[in-house]
């Protein structure tokens, strides 16, 4: 189960771990008729004994109780005839694997942090040694947005405590309007308003309505906030048109300056590596399993000896029964873990192939509205699998499509009633109603209200507050926030 929730882009770190704990399981490459692999025929039905991590043996350990037995079946260790193939590997690799994506490594950014950047900038300001101490405390306390949250008070007194530097507010505040200075531009402000401010006093070129926005950020900032467009117009007295101009030298600013840095992490990004490739070949869909899912394990050659070197031998020492108890327990562990790999492989196969039957006329054309409603027990009800091990299936897992990568998740979704008694997915309505708002009059945006009529027009049997839930749920403001000039 732990194999089946561990995504693609994880499993390789996963089998490196097991085979440095396990000498007798290795990778192969291309050297099956040297070392030979395990069939499924060979692995044990049962996960085998826990033994030391390290695989030592007590030495002090009394004879009688290293168990092994004389007569070892030597043919569920070692199989002349076994050509080192697991039965997942000889499966029609047209059907279900992808020799496009045979790539093992996965890139990995690395870059310096939003904070370090700023910090290198430091000495290009007009600071002495100790100012230029309070100005990289300045720099710590910022968020990842490039704002400072913290009061005053509370950053003297850190000052005072942890690096022994005195100040106060007003010494304070003259480094702070110093960090303002750095790139990228309103980074060390306090607010939004000052964030947005920062940045226009920072234009080398201004121009004609550079100094209206400006007014407007310090005079009337409410009004804007709240798109009062109408009696923004009365109190400066211009026409909609300027006003319009205005307002877009706001909307072009940045109001969360840290993310402009690109580097603007603490922690590696991740890439996203598809588990399935799913391809259209003249409306014929095609499912493979990336190359990723089907590692090349075997049994160590010189385990497989070392245990054909004990069949040979008659009189064992006791020192022969403790290493091939070790040599068996590890054995023994390597063919599970194998076997667990394989089931890996037919689980997440089958899952898959049963949400393509399902999902079939969406992945066909990418239009959601054709997505049919799936909950994880119609997938287990068709594939005999308990749900839980469906969601461990589609959890953190990808497919990768000729309209984007998506999760497995995505294709599930609660049901909804239409007037024709029809069962339709939820996804399909949120569809609609996002093309709805994308296609409104931005100048008189559509209310909840009128789009819950426009709906139930069409046929769907949703509520205002239920329009209102997906409405944000795709993360799309109130209609008054929607509103432009």
């Amino acid at each position: 189960m732990k194999l089946l929730m561990i995504p693609t882009a994880n499993l390789e770190q996963r089998i490196k771990e097991e085979m440095e704990s396990n000498p007798a399981l290795e990778e192969g490459e291309g050297e099956e008729d040297e070392a030979p692999e395990i069939q499924e025929d060979t692995a044990p039905e049962s996960e085998p004994e826990v033994v030391e991590a390290d695989g030592e043996i007590e030495k002090e350990a009394p004879e009688e109780d290293v168990k092994v037995e004389d007569d070892v079946d030597m043919s569920d260790y070692y199989d002349e005839d076994d050509e080192g193939v697991s039965d997942y590997k000889t499966e029609d690799p047209s059907e279900f694997h992808d020799p496009e994506n045979d790539k093992k490594s996965v890139p990995v950014a690395v870059s310096s942090s939003f904070h370090e950047y700023l910090a290198s900038q430091v000495g290009m300001l007009d600071l002495d040694e100790r100012q230029q101490q309070i100005a990289l405390h300045l720099i710590g306390s910022l968020d990842d947005d490039g704002y400072l949250r913290r009061e005053m008070n509370a950053i003297i007194d850190d000052l005072a405590f942890r690096q022994n530097i005195n100040t106060d507010e007003e010494e304070l505040n003259q480094i702070l309007h110093e960090v303002q200075k750095l790139d990228p531009a309103g980074t060390g402000a306090r607010t939004l308003e000052e964030c947005l401010l920062l940045q226009l006093k920072r234009r080398e070129e201004p121009n004609a309505y550079t100094e209206m926005a400006i007014l407007i950020l310090q005079k009337n900032f409410d009004l804007f906030a709240k798109k009062h467009y109408t009696r923004l117009q009365e109190i400066l007295g211009i026409e909609p048109e300027r006003l319009r101009k205005i307002i877009d030298e706001i909307v072009k600013l940045n109001p969360k300056p840290g993310s402009a840095y690109t580097g603007n992490t603490n922690e590696p990004q991740l890439t996203i590596i598809p588990d399935f490739i799913l391809t259209n070949t003249n409306g014929e869909l095609q499912l493979s399993l990336s190359s990723r899912n089907t590692p090349e394990l075997r049994i160590s050659k010189h385990f497989r000896e070392m245990m054909q070197h004990y069949s040979k031998t008659k009189n064992k020492t006791k020192n022969d029964k403790e290493a091939i108890f070790f040599v068996k327990q590890k054995i023994d562990s390597a063919k599970w873990f194998v076997d667990a790999i394989r089931s890996r492989y037919d689980t997440m196969l089958l899952t898959m192939q049963t949400i393509l039957e399902l999902q079939k006329d969406y992945l066909s054309t990418g239009d959601e509205t054709l997505m049919k409603p799936m909950i994880l027990k119609d997938v287990a009800d068709r594939t005999g699998l308990d749900i839980s091990t469906i969601s461990r299936v589609v959890n953190s897992k990808y497919v990768q499509t000729e309209f984007g990568t998506i999760p497995l998740k995505y294709f599930f979704s609660e049901s909804l009633s239409t007037d024709s008694g029809e069962e339709v997915s939820t996804r399909e309505v949120k569809r609609i109603l996002s093309d709805l708002i994308g296609a409104e009059d931005k100048v008189d945006p559509i209310s909840d209200q009128r789009l819950t009529e426009i709906l139930n027009q069409r046929g769907y049997n949703v509520a205002r507050r239920t329009v209102a839930k997906y409405r944000e749920q795709l993360n799309i403001p109130v209609a008054r926030l929607r509103k432009e000039l």
